[in-house]
């Protein structure tokens, strides 16, 4: 037991934008297992979902229970359109995050994660965890309180070092104002700038206190846990493990990057975590990337993990939040071994390698999208010379990057993420009669997924837990 809770021998995989949602991760728990919700860009999925017209009316059932007075109805005045939007009609956007946000901007991505970890928690007492890029640092706070206010179990976070997050969370718990280190390039300032989220500023100060999370961020070497435990400004409770063969965003190789014939980075024997030093560090911790099988699961146990974390056989399966074209798409490409996963050293705006699952069609639409950064999740703060912060991404168009001082050469090969991973769940952008590309990112390691769909074309979470535990396939 930690405070409480169970160690899970499963954690599925916080996988954005979506692809871990409600639905996936209330799956997850009703099998027995730790369900984990993505919290990236949620406030943008909730006006989504708002604007289709809340198919299922899962958005305002949850919204109906936010504690917050009149905040609800507020935000149903403004988004929801009860016939949803036309197909070919483009979705209204939310503001760009800065630095310092309007209260009810902020209130939007509280009620977006509020909404998110409680339909995931429906039906069951089984804990429930989110997921959070330390990267994309400016929606951190609200989207922990508003996770918070609906009574998340754990909060999990990678792609950097988030040492300050325990410290937030043991004062959101008391509705306290919470502070993270504003992570900025450019010039160096006296005081160093801080992202400031105040509870009270929404009307957040007339609660009960909150219970504090458990807090896992995820390594990629024992160092680096070693780290988080000595230096975190907060109690730590695991670490989910991870290697470079896992989805999403991988940490860099150590030492100087070089490529293979393919053009994806090459690790080697330095990235390989010390498992042996883990165990030493005396708290709990979880394998990722790769150990989505039965063998795998019973070899983190021998190395003394306490399970293992799991992400692309969810992403496969009948509830994750990818659409079912897009899945049989995916699962069609696994059964022929068509299926191409690729480490890309460029595609993510944040500098870290990406993977993706690369099909030719998609990767066309990819090529020839016009570059446009609208919803401005990666975008990276720069301080200028006279003092003033700007916000830059490098898959933004050319022109506007450099304008911003930003290097050319550094938009080579950049995707946006933001939209591509929007599409994969059924929330593209409609542009000039066509609709944004998907990009889906998946593990290196498809061979769970192929498993378990064979013969039968799908899969649901709870086959995936029964046969990553042993039980033989029905």
């Amino acid at each position: 037991m930690t405070e409480g809770i169970s160690l899970p021998r499963i954690i599925q995989g916080g996988m954005g934008i979506a692809v871990s949602d409600w639905q996936l991760a209330n799956a997850v728990c009703r099998a027995g297992q730790l369900g984990i919700v993505s919290g990236t860009a949620l406030d943008t999925v909730l006006v989504r979902r708002l604007q289709d017209g809340d198919p299922g009316g899962h958005m305002r059932r949850a919204l109906a229970q936010f504690p917050i007075a009149g905040a609800a109805d507020a935000l149903l005045e403004a988004w929801y359109i009860p016939d949803g939007r036309a197909p070919d009609q483009p979705y209204r956007l939310l503001p760009m995050y800065r630095r310092t946000m309007a209260p009810e901007r902020q209130l939007v991505t509280v009620m977006a994660n509020f909404v998110e970890v409680l339909l995931a928690k429906e039906g069951h007492e089984a804990p429930v965890g989110i997921n959070l890029l330390t990267k994309v640092q400016m929606p951190t706070l609200p989207s922990l309180y508003g996770a918070m206010l609906a009574g998340v179990d754990v909060v999990i976070m990678g792609a950097g070092i988030p040492r300050e997050i325990p410290g937030a969370l043991d004062a959101l718990a008391t509705h306290a104002s919470a502070s993270l280190r504003f992570d900025i390039e450019g010039p160096s300032a006296p005081e160093p700038l801080l992202l400031t989220f105040d509870p009270a500023s929404i009307g957040g100060d007339v609660l009960p206190p909150l219970r504090r999370p458990l807090f896992f961020p995820i390594v990629s070497a024992s160092s680096l846990a070693t780290t988080l435990l000595r230096k975190s400004n907060g109690r730590v409770d695991g670490f989910i493990v991870e290697g470079p063969t896992a989805g999403g965003h991988n940490a860099p190789p150590r030492g100087a990057t070089q490529l293979n014939a393919l053009g994806e980075p090459i690790y080697g024997a330095r990235d390989v975590v010390d498992l042996a030093a883990m165990r030493e560090l005396g708290v709990p911790f979880w394998l990722a990337g790769g150990y989505g099988t039965p063998e795998r699961l019973q070899a983190a146990l021998a190395e003394g993990a306490a399970g293992v974390q799991v992400g692309t056989l969810f992403a496969c399966c009948d509830e994750s939040g990818i659409t079912p074209e897009l899945r049989t798409r995916v699962l069609r490409a696994v059964e022929t071994g068509d299926a191409a996963v690729f480490t890309d050293p460029l595609a993510s705006p944040t500098g870290y390698p990406f993977k993706r699952l690369r099909f030719a069609e998609s990767e066309a639409a990819l090529e020839t999208r016009e570059r446009i950064c609208d919803l401005g999740y990666l975008r990276q703060p720069v301080r200028q010379d006279d003092g003033r912060v700007i916000y830059r991404c490098p898959a933004e168009p050319v022109d506007q990057f450099v304008a911003k001082g930003g290097d050319a050469a550094a938009t080579t090969g950049r995707r946006c993420l933001c939209n591509g991973l929007l599409a994969d769940v059924g929330l593209p952008q409609w542009r000039d009669e066509t609709e944004e590309p998907s990009l889906l990112t998946c593990g290196d390691d498809l061979a769970g997924v192929a498993t378990l769909s064979a013969g039968r074309g799908h899969y649901a979470a709870a086959d995936a837990i029964a046969w990553l535990q042993g039980s033989a396939l029905r």
